[in-house]
């Protein structure tokens, strides 16, 4: 059985940004995440998000170049968007989690993991870096 896990945008800023706070804890969970085979999943659209949010451009640009080959970038399809659209219009939510979490459930992840205390639960499991390594 495959493990898939799907990376909320926070996960990866964290990542990628030393300064923040859960650097280290996110660097823990991506060496973990590898080291156990796990499939890892994003949305092609945290591509330009992250990258207009890190400061350094060139070493992102070298993170994408890695990740792409090895990691699953997958876009949303304008069937999900809609979908994420009507949730948020009918229950006032964030668009983006909703986006994130209808994308990790329609591509097979047994988990989305985001720093996010209140995340859109939309049939899969949400869980915290901490929350992940500590269940691992």
């Amino acid at each position: 059985m495959i493990k898939r896990v799907f990376l909320d945008t926070n996960i990866i800023i964290d990542f990628l940004d030393d300064k923040r706070e859960e650097h280290k804890k996110v660097q823990e969970l991506i060496k973990y995440l590898i080291l156990n085979n796990y499939s890892i999943v994003i949305s092609e659209d945290m591509l330009s998000t992250i990258f207009y949010i890190i400061k350094d451009k060139k070493a992102t640009l070298e993170f994408f170049r890695t990740i792409i080959k090895k990691w699953n970038v997958v876009p949303y399809g304008l069937e999900l968007i809609e979908e994420a659209i009507n949730i948020a219009l009918e229950k006032d939510l964030d668009l983006e989690d909703l986006l994130q979490c209808l994308s990790a459930k329609d591509n097979g992840c047994s988990v989305l993991i985001t720093k996010d205390k209140k995340f859109f639960n939309c049939g899969i499991a949400i869980s915290t870096t901490d929350g992940f390594l500590q269940g691992k």
